[in-house]
C-alpha cells in the first residue's frame, strides 16, 4: 500500500492545503506503523519549545505543517512554513525527495505574513478554541451530540464538585444515571415498565461549565479601516473586553496583531508603545490579560474531546431534543467578530466550484482521494448555505427576483431557490414536491456515473422549512454563443438536446449525443424516438423533459431530469391507452402488430392481478416512478428467467454440453427464443432496457416505434407487478428471519428502498402482512408501518397548517398542533382563558386569539384530515382509527415514538424534559417547549470510491473466512475514509464496526473495543444519538468492553441501548430480546432472571419455539438456573432447547449433541445434589449446594452468539460441500494438466494454521473463492475451558456451539444488488458450487454458452446480468 498513497502536486495549491487535515495525517501515521519510511525530526522556531515529531517519507510538506498545527505546542498558530538548512520547503514536495531530510533532521517553523483572508482564518481558529464544545452546545445548534464520552467517564455522580449547585443538580436528576447506587438498573429500564423518561436520554448535568476566557470579542466600532490606513496595512480593528474589565482595541496587519490607542470615543490607530506585534492572536491577549493567559492555558492543556467528536460533521444531523433550559445554555459565542461570514459581494459560484472539483485528476489513488475530499467539502458548504438560505428566504428577509406570486424565485448566497410551479397536470402541490424530489434523484443518478465523467449536473438540494419546500441550485453557466449567434435560435446558442430543440448538426451535438448514449447504457434507458409538438421525430436517450446544453465553460450540462426513471404503472392507469395509441397512422400497420403480439405474447400483468392487489389505481400526483434499486433487481430477476429458459431449451435439444460442443444452430435458437420470452430488447443477447417516456401523459410515438412501445409497456407492467409478487414478500420473509428488523421510520424506509419498494406501497405491505399466517410475528413491522403512514400524512397536514402562521405565533401554533394530534378530543382554550394566561405571562409570546385561524383547530378535525390523506395516499384510513389512543391500544405504538418521528421529519426541536402525553385535561406540550424549527435538507451524496471498494472487498473476504485479509482491507478502508471525510460518514461507521468485529474474532478484544468506541461516536454524530444503528453499535460495544473485563461499562452500554430502544420503538421488538439476553449475561445474579425471561417471551412470540434465537435463549436460561442451583427448571429449559435443535438440525448434528451433553451434565448434577441433600438431612447437618457457574470466557462467547457477531452453523453438510468442491477442482486439474495458482496459497495457509494452532476460538481461514471456512467449536464447557474440535466424538462441553461469521450489519451497505448484505460463508459455498462448470466444458474454452449457463450469484455474472454492454460482448453469436 506504500506505493498507493504517494501524493501529487494539486492544481489548486490553496485547496490542497486546506484538504489535508489532521485526521488524514494521524490516520496515515496509524496505518503506516510498519513502514520503513517513518523517522523522527526535530521541530524548532515560531516561539515554541523544540520537540521531536514523527513523520513519514511519503508525506508532503503541507501534511507535516497541518499535523504540527494540531499539536498543543503549536496550536493555535497558523500561516506557517517549514524551512530546512535555511531554505523554505515547497508545500507540495514529498519529504523523501528532499536531500538531507532524514532521522534527526532539524526543521524550523517560520511565521509567514498574513493576508486579509488568512487573518480571518486565524481568528476563526482562535474562536473555535475559545468556544467550548460539548453535548449541550451541539443540542443548542440542533446537531446530534455524542453521549459516549459522558457515558464512559460518568460512572458515579461527582460528589467533589466545588459548589453546591452542581451537587444539588446531581442529586435531583437521578434519572440520568443508568444504574442505581446498588448497581441495579433503574425501574424505568426493567421489563414491563411503561415509564419513558426523556431526561435520561441526554446528559444535562454531568459536565462542568468550561471557564470563559474573555467577556467579549467583536469587531471594533472603527472597523473597517479608512482608506489611508488600508494603504498602511491595516486589515481590521477588533475590540476585546477582558475578564478584568479592560477594553482594548486591536489592529490586524500582515505581521500579526498589535494593541492600538483607540477608545470608544476617539479613533487613534497608532500602536501602543508597550505593545508588541504578535503573530498569534492569543499571544497578544496573554500579554494584555493575565487572567486570559491562565484560563486559556487551562483550556488548551485540559482534557480534550476526541478528535472525532470535535470535528464538524459534513452535513447537519438533527437532534429533536434541545437543552432543558434554552435561556441558560445560550452564551456569547463571539459571533460579532463575523469571521465566518462571506465578504459582501463575494457570493460563491457553487456550480464552478463543484465542476472544478469534479474535473480534478483521478489517475492515482492520491488524486482520487484529493478529488473526493474536495467534492465533499464543496457539497458540504453548499448544503450549509442552502440551510441558511432557506431560513432567510422563508422568514421574509429576501425579496423574490420575479413577479410571479405563484412561483417566486430568490437569489441568495450564490443560490437560485424556488418552489416550482404547482401544475395541475402533475398533481398540484403534491406533484410539485414530487418533481423536486425526483429531480434530486435524477441528479444523483447522473452524478454517480463517475466512470464516465461525461455529463455535468448543477449542484442541487431540496430543503423543507416551516412547511415550504424549496429547490436550491447553483447558478447555471451561460450558454456558449458567439456574437453572430445572439439573434439565432436557442439551439444554435448552446441548447443542443431536447424535444423542442429542432434538427441541427454540429460537432458538439454529436459529442453530447454520444455521452447521453453512454449514460443511458449505465442507467438502463432504452433509446427511442418520440414525436415532438412540431411533428418532428426526435431521438431521445432520456425523458422528454430533459434538456442538454453546452455552457460558456465548455461543459455539457443536463437539466430537468425528474423523469429519468421508468413510470410505476401500478399508479398511472389513466395514461395506459394514451401511450398505446401511438399514432393515427398505426391503423395501417395492423399486420405488423399481429406479428408483434405473437412476439410479446402477454400484456405483462399476472393473472387476476387487479382482483388480488387492487392495482393499477390512481394516485394524488402523476409522477410515480420506479426506484433504481427496483430496476436492478427486476433486471436480475429477468436474467435468472433467461438463463433458466436457455437451460430448458438446451436440455430439450440434447443437453448443454452436446449443444456447446456441436456449435450448431440449436444453441443460437435457444438464446433467441429465451430473449423473446423474457422481453429482451435484443434478439441475440440478453439486454433489458426501459423507456422512461412510456406511460407518460402527453407523449406520442411515431408508428415505427409501435413494437418497441408495446414491449416497453409489457416490461413496465412486469416491473410494477414484480414489486407486489416478489419484493414485498421477500421483505416480509427477511423480517420474519431477522432480529434486526426495522425499528423506526428511518430504518423501515431504508429496508424498503434497498428492495426498490416505494413508500407509497406501505398500504400494500399491510395487506400482505394481514394475509400471512405468521402476521402475529410481524406485529413490530405492522407497528412501524402504521406509525410511518400516520406521521407522513400528519406532516403533509402540518405543512399546510404552518404556512399560514405568522412568525411570532410559531411556537404556540406548533405546540397547539401537537396537542391536537396526541390528545383525543383536544379543543382550543377560549379567548377569556387565553387573555388571563397572557396577563399572567405579561405578554410573553403571542398566544391564541380569535383572529388566528390556526388556534381554532381541534383534535377531531386534525385526525379527520390525517385519515383523509392516509386514505388517498396509502388506502389505509381504517387502520388509523379515531385517535391516537387507537394506535396505542391496537398496534402498541407509543406517543413518544410518534412525537420523535414527527420532530425528525419536520425539523421541530423540543425542550428536553419529561412529557406526560396521556394527560387528557391539559395540553402536554406548551409554547415554551418548542425551541426551534430547523431546515430539513435532502442533498446529493458524494462518492467515496476507493474506500468503499476496500470495504466491500473486506466483506467478501469475511464471507470466505479470510479474517487476516479482511483485517488489512478494513484497515485500509478506514484510512481512506479518514482521508476523504474524517471518518464522519455513515459507511465509515459501518467500516469501523465491521473492523471491530474482525478484531474481536481474531482474539483482539482491546483493539475491537478501541475501534468500536469510534464507531459509536460516528453513528451518534452522523446518523443520530437515537438512530437504530446507534442502538446496535452500543450493544456491540458492550460485548467488547465485557471481553476486556469492564463489566460495569458493559452494563451501562447495554442499558443505554435498551433505553434508546424503549424510546424509539418500545419493548415489543425482536432486538429487545437480544439486548435482554445480553443484560441477563452481564448483570449481577439477582437481576438476571427478569431480563432472560422477558427475552424468552419475546423470542418465542416472534420466532416460535423451534428457532435458533429461542433455543439459545432457553440454553442461557438453563445455564442461569443451574448456576443458582435450580436444576429442575434448568432441565426443563434445556429440554426445550434440545427439542428445537433436533427439529432444526437432526439427531446427528453437533449442536444437538452439545445440548444433550449439557442436559446430561445438569441431570447428573441434580441427582448428585439431591443425594447430598438427603444424606445431609439424614445426618442432621447442613450441606451447601454445588452450582455450575459459567466462566467469563463462556459469557463472552455467548454474547458474541446473541449479538450476531458469530452464529451457529445451520448444517453439518458444509464439509460435504467442501469435499465435493475439492474433488471437482482435482478433476479439473487432472484433466487440464494445470496446477492452479491458489494451491500455493492454500498450502501456505494450512502451514500457518498448523503453526498458529492454539486454544482460541477462531474460524479457519480459507483461500479458495467460495470455500466454506472449516468449522471449529468456539464454545467452552461449563467445567472445562479448553476449546474442543467439533469433529471429536467425545463428550462436548455444555456451551459448545458450531459457529461461523455473521452476516454484515443490516445497515451496512452491501455490494450485493438486493442490499441484503454479504452472504454467509455457507451460502456462498452452496451457490458457488452450483456455478462450477464441468471439466469437459472448461476444456472446450469460454463461449457464449458458458456465459448463459453461469449462475447470476457470482460477482462477475452479477455485473453481466445488469450491464448490457458486458453481456453484449460475452454473448456474441458464434459465426
Amino acid at each position: 500500500m506504500k506505493d498507493k498513497v504517494r501524493k501529487r502536486g494539486g492544481r489548486n495549491q490553496a485547496k490542497a492545503a486546506d484538504a489535508i487535515t489532521v485526521t488524514g495525517a494521524n490516520n496515515a501515521a496509524g496505518i503506516k506503523e510498519d513502514d520503513d519510511t517513518s523517522f523522527p525530526v526535530k521541530i524548532q522556531g515560531a516561539g515554541v519549545e523544540p520537540f521531536e515529531f514523527q513523520v513519514h517519507g511519503f508525506w508532503l510538506v503541507q501534511d507535516v505543517i497541518m499535523a504540527l498545527l494540531s499539536r498543543n505546542e503549536v496550536c493555535p498558530r497558523s500561516s506557517m512554513s517549514l524551512t530546512f538548512a535555511g531554505a523554505t520547503l515547497d508545500p507540495l514536495t514529498e519529504l523523501q525527495s528532499l536531500k538531507g531530510v532524514k532521522a534527526g533532521a532539524i526543521l524550523r517553523l517560520v511565521e509567514e505574513p498574513y493576508t486579509p483572508h488568512l487573518a480571518r482564518v486565524h481568528l476563526a481558529h482562535v474562536l473555535e478554541l475559545l468556544r467550548t464544545s460539548g453535548p449541550q452546545d451541539a443540542l443548542r445548534e440542533g446537531c446530534s451530540p455524542s453521549i459516549l464520552e459522558t457515558l464512559t467517564h460518568t460512572q458515579t455522580p461527582d460528589l467533589s464538585l466545588p459548589n453546591g449547585k452542581n451537587l444539588k443538580r446531581s442529586a435531583v436528576n437521578t434519572k440520568t444515571e443508568l444504574t442505581n447506587q446498588d448497581g441495579a438498573p433503574p425501574e424505568y429500564l426493567l421489563p414491563g415498565s411503561s415509564e419513558r423518561p426523556l431526561m435520561a436520554l441526554l446528559p444535562h448535568n454531568s459536565q462542568l461549565e468550561a471557564p470563559c476566557c474573555l467577556k467579549d470579542l467583536s469587531l471594533s466600532c472603527w472597523n473597517p479601516p479608512p482608506g489611508y490606513r488600508k494603504l498602511q496595512g491595516d486589515f481590521m480593528y477588533i475590540t476585546v473586553v477582558t475578564n478584568e474589565g479592560r477594553r482594548c482595541d486591536i489592529t490586524s496587519c500582515p505581521k500579526g496583531f498589535f494593541l492600538n490607542r483607540s477608545t470608544e470615543d476617539v479613533f487613534d490607530p497608532r500602536p501602543v508603545q508597550s505593545s508588541p506585534v504578535c503573530h498569534c492572536f492569543t499571544d497578544l491577549l496573554s500579554h494584555i490579560s493575565p487572567v486570559f493567559k491562565q484560563t486559556f492555558t487551562t483550556v488548551k492543556l485540559g482534557p480534550q474531546q476526541p478528535h472525532i467528536e470535535r470535528m464538524p460533521t459534513p452535513y447537519h444531523t438533527l437532534s429533536w431534543l434541545g437543552p432543558p433550559c434554552a435561556s441558560r445554555t445560550h452564551k456569547n459565542t463571539f459571533s460579532r467578530l463575523r469571521v465566518d461570514e462571506q465578504a459582501a459581494g463575494q457570493a460563491p459560484d457553487w456550480n464552478e466550484e463543484l465542476q472544478a472539483a469534479r474535473d480534478l485528476p483521478k489517475e492515482t489513488l492520491e488524486e482520487r482521494l484529493q478529488r473526493e475530499r474536495t467534492l465533499l467539502e464543496v457539497n458540504s458548504a453548499f448544503v450549509k448555505t442552502v440551510m441558511q438560505g432557506a431560513e432567510t428566504v422563508v422568514d421574509g428577509f429576501v425579496e423574490p427576483v420575479n413577479g410571479n406570486p405563484e412561483d417566486p424565485a430568490f437569489l441568495w448566497g450564490g443560490l437560485f431557490m424556488s418552489q416550482g410551479a404547482a401544475s395541475p397536470a402533475l398533481g398540484g402541490e403534491r406533484g410539485r414536491r414530487a418533481a423536486q424530489r425526483l429531480e434530486l434523484k435524477g441528479v444523483q443518478a447522473y452524478s454517480d456515473l463517475e466512470a464516465l465523467q461525461i455529463l455535468y449536473t448543477l449542484p442541487t438540494a431540496i430543503v423543507d422549512y416551516r412547511g415550504v419546500r424549496l429547490s436550491a441550485q447553483g447558478l447555471a453557466p451561460g450558454l456558449e454563443c458567439s456574437e453572430q449567434d445572439q439573434e439565432s435560435t436557442p439551439a444554435s446558442r448552446g441548447l443542443l438536446y431536447g424535444i423542442n430543440v429542432g434538427p441541427q448538426e454540429s460537432v458538439q451535438r454529436r459529442r453530447l449525443l454520444e455521452r447521453l448514449a453512454q449514460a443511458a447504457k449505465s442507467l438502463y434507458i432504452q433509446r427511442h424516438v418520440v414525436t415532438a409538438p412540431s411533428g418532428l421525430r426526435v431521438p431521445l436517450f432520456t425523458s422528454v423533459d430533459t434538456q442538454g446544453l453546452v455552457g460558456a465553460d465548455k461543459r455539457f450540462y443536463i437539466l430537468d431530469v425528474f423523469r429519468s426513471f421508468p413510470a410505476d404503472v401500478n399508479f398511472c392507469p389513466e395514461v395506459q391507452t394514451e401511450s398505446q395509441a401511438v399514432s393515427k397512422e398505426e391503423e395501417s400497420n395492423s399486420s405488423c402488430e399481429e406479428d408483434e403480439t405473437k412476439r410479446v405474447g402477454v400484456t405483462g400483468w399476472p393473472e387476476n392481478y387487479h382482483a388480488t392487489s387492487g392495482l393499477p389505481k390512481s394516485f394524488p400526483h402523476s409522477l410515480c416512478r420506479l426506484r433504481p434499486e427496483l430496476v436492478k433487481a427486476f433486471i436480475q430477476h429477468k436474467h435468472c428467467q433467461f438463463t433458466e429458459r436457455v437451460r430448458e431449451l438446451l436440455d430439450e435439444n440434447g443437453g448443454f454440453e452436446e449443444c456447446a460442443a456441436a456449435a450448431d444452430s440449436r444453441s443460437t435458437e435457444a438464446v433467441r427464443a429465451a430473449c423473446r420470452e423474457v422481453g429482451s430488447v435484443s434478439d441475440i443477447i440478453f439486454e433489458i432496457r426501459l423507456n422512461p417516456n412510456v406511460f407518460s401523459p402527453g407523449v406520442s410515438f411515431p408508428p415505427a416505434e409501435s413494437s418497441s412501445v408495446m414491449l416497453q409497456e409489457r416490461l413496465l407492467r412486469e416491473a410494477a407487478a414484480f414489486i407486489i409478487t416478489h419484493q414485498i414478500p421477500g421483505f416480509l420473509q427477511w423480517c420474519l428471519e431477522n432480529n434486526e428488523a426495522p425499528m423506526d421510520g428511518a430504518s423501515l424506509k431504508w429496508a424498503l428502498h434497498q428492495r426498490g419498494i416505494n413508500l407509497r406501497y406501505l398500504g400494500h405491505v399491510i395487506k400482505a402482512i394481514e394475509q400471512l399466517e405468521q402476521k402475529g410475528r410481524l406485529r413490530h413491522i405492522m407497528r412501524s408501518i402504521i406509525g410511518e403512514i400516520f406521521i407522513r400524512s400528519t406532516r403533509r397536514v402540518f405543512n399546510n397548517f404552518i404556512q399560514g402562521v405568522d412568525v411570532p405565533s410559531l411556537s404556540a401554533a406548533v405546540s397547539h398542533f401537537l396537542s391536537c394530534l396526541l390528545v383525543p378530543h383536544f379543543a382550543p382554550t377560549t379567548a377569556g382563558d387565553e387573555a388571563k394566561k397572557k396577563s399572567r405571562r405579561r405578554g410573553r409570546g403571542a398566544g391564541a386569539s380569535e383572529s388566528t385561524p390556526w388556534s381554532t383547530l381541534t383534535g377531531p378535525e386534525l385526525w379527520n384530515m390525517v385519515c383523509q390523506d392516509a386514505a388517498e395516499t396509502y388506502n389505509a384510513s381504517d387502520s388509523l382509527g379515531s385517535g391516537a389512543h387507537h394506535l396505542v391500544e391496537n398496534y402498541g405504538l407509543q406517543k413518544l415514538s410518534l412525537l420523535r418521528e414527527f420532530c425528525l421529519k419536520t425539523g421541530v426541536q423540543l425542550r428536553l424534559r419529561d412529557y406526560f402525553l396521556d394527560n387528557q385535561n391539559k395540553a402536554p406540550i406548551v409554547p415554551d417547549d418548542i425551541l426551534n424549527i430547523f431546515p430539513v435538507v435532502k442533498h446529493i451524496e458524494m462518492p467515496t470510491t476507493d474506500a468503499s471498494k476496500a470495504y466491500y472487498a473486506a466483506q467478501a473476504s469475511i464471507s470466505k473466512g479470510l479474517l487476516d485479509q479482511a483485517h488489512d482491507q478494513l484497515k485500509e478502508a478506514a484510512y481512506l475514509f479518514g482521508r476523504v471525510c474524517n471518518d464522519l460518514h455513515p459507511e465509515a461507521g459501518f467500516c469501523h464496526s465491521l473492523s471491530a468485529k474482525v478484531a474481536f474474532l481474531r482474539g483482539k478484544a482491546a483493539e475491537a473495543r478501541s475501534i468500536q468506541l469510534k464507531a459509536v461516536v460516528i453513528s451518534e454524530r452522523v446518523l443520530g444519538f437515537d438512530h437504530p444503528n446507534t442502538i446496535q453499535q452500543y450493544a456491540l460495544l458492550g460485548v467488547y468492553v465485557y471481553a476486556g473485563g469492564e463489566t460495569v461499562l458493559a452494563q451501562r452500554c447495554f442499558l443505554r441501548a435498551r433505553l434508546l430502544m424503549l424510546t424509539v420503538h418500545g419493548e415489543d421488538h425482536p432486538y429487545m430480546a437480544t439486548l435482554d439476553c445480553c443484560l441477563g449475561l452481564v448483570l449481577p445474579e439477582e437481576q438476571k432472571e427478569q431480563f432472560l425471561k422477558n427475552a424468552l417471551k419475546l423470542n418465542t412470540s416472534f420466532f416460535g419455539p423451534a428457532d435458533l434465537h429461542t433455543a439459545l435463549n432457553q440454553h442461557l436460561l438453563a445455564q442461569w438456573m443451574s448456576a443458582k442451583g435450580d436444576y429442575r427448571s434448568a432441565m426443563a429449559c434445556e429440554k426445550e432447547a434440545l427439542t428445537a435443535y433436533t427439529s432444526l438440525f437432526g439427531e446427528d448434528h453437533t449442536q444437538t449433541r452439545c445440548s444433550k451433553d449439557f442436559l446430561s451434565t445438569i441431570t447428573k448434577q441434580a441427582v448428585k445434589v439431591e443425594r447430598t441433600l438427603r444424606q445431609a438431612g439424614a445426618e442432621g447437618g447442613e450441606q451447601t449446594v454445588e452450582c455450575l457457574n459459567p466462566t467469563s470466557d463462556i459469557i463472552v462467547e455467548q454474547l458474541a452468539l446473541v449479538t450476531g457477531i458469530k452464529k451457529i452453523a445451520q448444517s453439518d453438510k458444509f464439509q460435504e460441500y467442501r469435499q465435493k468442491h475439492e474433488a471437482l477442482k482435482a478433476a479439473v486439474r487432472k484433466e487440464l494438466g494445470l496446477k492452479l495458482p491458489h494451491e500455493l496459497h492454500a498450502s501456505k495457509a494450512e502451514k500457518l494454521e498448523e503453526k498458529s494452532s492454539n486454544q482460541e476460538a477462531e474460524p479457519a481461514k480459507e483461500v479458495e473463492d467460495g470455500e466454506q471456512p472449516s468449522e471449529k467449536n468456539t464454545g467452552e464447557g461449563q467445567q472445562e475451558q479448553p476449546v474442543e474440535e467439533m469433529s471429536e466424538e467425545r463428550a462436548q462441553p455444555a456451551n459448545g456451539h458450531v459457529v461461523e461469521l455473521a452476516e454484515p450489519h443490516q445497515h451496512e451497505e452491501s455490494s450485493e444488488p438486493d442490499g441484503d448484505g454479504v452472504a454467509s460463508g455457507a451460502e456462498v459455498t452452496v451457490e458457488v458450487t452450483k456455478a462450477v462448470a464441468s471439466p469437459s466444458t472448461l476444456k472446450n474454452g469460454m463461449s457464449w454458452a458458458d456465459v448463459v449457463s453461469k449462475s447470476a450469484v457470482a460477482e462477475e455474472t452479477e455485473v453481466k446480468a445488469v450491464n448490457g454492454e458486458v453481456s453484449a460482448e460475452d454473448k456474441a453469436v458464434e459465426e
